[in-house]
């Protein structure tokens, strides 16, 4: 991978996200945040940051840099090797609605909030 789907380039992403979830503006008397804002579809009545419908490939890894950083070595019959964050990507691509990969990460492919 390379371009945009870069690892350094998925960080830069997450931090840039983070800053904007915690920016306010004042609008008709009171600080507005994110939450006031956002569409929250299983959580609609009092949302979080994190209840917030946010779509970008960071949610492939719930907006979590140690998921992003994790490998592991797995052994598929007479394959084997480290699976890191480019197979869970390949993954959830093709399957966006998988609670868990196939791959030895076991990571889901569902959003932060809970979405795909």
């Amino acid at each position: 991978f390379s371009g945009v789907l870069a690892r350094d380039v998925l960080l830069a992403l997450l931090e840039l996200q983070e800053e904007l979830a915690g920016t306010t503006a004042w609008a008709q008397g009171r600080n507005v945040t994110l939450q006031d804002v956002c569409y929250a579809p299983l959580n609609p009545a009092a949302p979080g940051v994190g209840d917030c419908a946010v779509s970008s490939i960071t949610q492939y890894f719930q907006n979590n840099r140690s998921r992003l950083a994790l490998s592991a070595w797995q052994q598929d019959g007479k394959v084997q090797g480290t699976v890191d964050w480019h197979d869970h990507l390949i993954y959830c691509v093709n399957s966006p609605l998988s609670f868990k990969d196939i791959t030895a990460l076991e990571l889901s492919c569902m959003a932060e909030y809970g979405g795909p």
